[in-house]
């Protein structure tokens, strides 16, 4: 058995081959980061594994790798994602102290890997892969509006003394456009705000009809979900894109865990107490912030909840144990999805 560990870069990956026994079976290996790398690593790896089976297990960097492990697993291979908090312990471990290269955090991913049953499984889905672009695409341009609007409102204000409303819908900017007609300045100045206002209202289309698109892909993947008081098409969007396959977190615990939501441990002798969690995904811990802010005002279980646990907890503890309460709710409904999916798609084929 021969375990890859893959630490990956921009522009370059740094591959180390290790052993059953932890033992490095040949020298690093670097490959470019383009079209041709799965057939260096592939031709590489059968020179160096003489017919063993092989994992390939990679640093949990999925903005540079996911395109190598998406053309492993299309190649046939296991592919493992190693959490970076793992691979640190694990350099730590096996290299000398305060010691690091590429190849020394490579070796440690495998070596993680090799000691960590269980770790997630890359797995690739179509629907999720496209959701997942849109959702990105969709962050980038509501920061870049969000930019020029700023912008927007810093120059009215200096020049009107006035700072206009909500520019993201047509009234604001119908409003701002009308007072900009009337107002007294020069010819430069009025030209830059009407390009930025020009440009507000571009990007306000684009935002409207990514999430139309968006919509229209959510709607049959997660009926269940979208069910949920506080998750819009968006949030739903963002579970699924961030998530994936919900059946690699085989208990809501761990779900919560990932996102951030599960409280730390950190009590001893008889002192029992817990700490916030700050780390886990941000933008999924995001999505369970809102909807918890959602729930408190429209749904009168979740306003219970906050109110039966508040006098002791405050109301931002409340909240945590609100957000954590839904990922219960959100782990059974994205599972009910799946397997609703599972069973269309097979039914589908059937009638082929």
């Amino acid at each position: 058995m021969v375990t890859v560990g893959i630490d990956p870069h921009k522009h370059v990956h740094v591959a180390v081959a290790v052993g059953a026994d932890g033992r490095r079976v040949s020298r690093p290996l670097t490959v470019k980061n383009d079209a041709a790398m799965i057939g260096v690593l592939l031709k590489w790896i059968r020179s160096v594994a003489d017919g063993a089976p092989v994992t390939w297990a990679i640093e949990d960097g999925r903005g540079f790798a996911r395109r190598l492990a998406d053309g492993l697993l299309l190649a046939g291979h296991e592919v493992l994602w190693v959490p970076t908090r793992l691979m640190a312990a694990h350099r730590k471990l096996h290299a000398a102290t305060g010691s690091k290269s590429d190849p020394i955090d490579a070796a440690a991913v495998a070596h993680a890997a090799i000691a960590t049953p269980g770790l997630e499984r890359h797995r690739i889905d179509v629907q999720v892969r496209e959701l997942r672009v849109l959702v990105d695409l969709r962050a980038d341009l509501v920061r870049r509006r969000t930019m020029v609007i700023n912008q927007v409102k810093a120059c009215t204000h200096l020049w009107l003394d006035h700072t206009p409303g909500d520019l993201t819908r047509a009234p604001g900017l119908a409003s701002a456009t009308t007072l900009l007609r009337a107002s007294q300045m020069s010819g430069h100045v009025r030209r830059a705000l009407a390009e930025m206002l020009s440009e507000t209202a571009g990007l306000n289309q684009r935002i409207r009809d990514l999430e139309t698109t968006i919509r229209d892909l959510v709607s049959p993947l997660a009926p269940a979900l979208l069910e949920i008081t506080g998750i819009s098409h968006i949030s739903a969007a963002v579970l699924l894109a961030e998530i994936g396959d919900i059946t690699r977190f085989t208990t809501s615990a761990k779900l919560a865990r990932y996102t951030g939501c599960a409280p730390i441990p950190v009590y001893s002798s008889d002192n029992q107490r817990h700490r916030l969690h700050r780390g886990g995904n941000r933008r999924l811990n995001s999505v369970l912030y809102t909807a918890a802010i959602v729930q408190k005002r429209f749904h009168p279980d979740a306003h219970e909840l906050l109110a039966r646990h508040e006098p002791t907890k405050g109301a931002r503890g409340a909240r945590r144990i609100l957000q954590r309460h839904l990922i219960d709710i959100i782990h059974r409904a994205m599972t009910q999805d799946r397997a609703s999916w599972k069973h269309h798609i097979t039914q589908h084929q059937l009638a082929a």
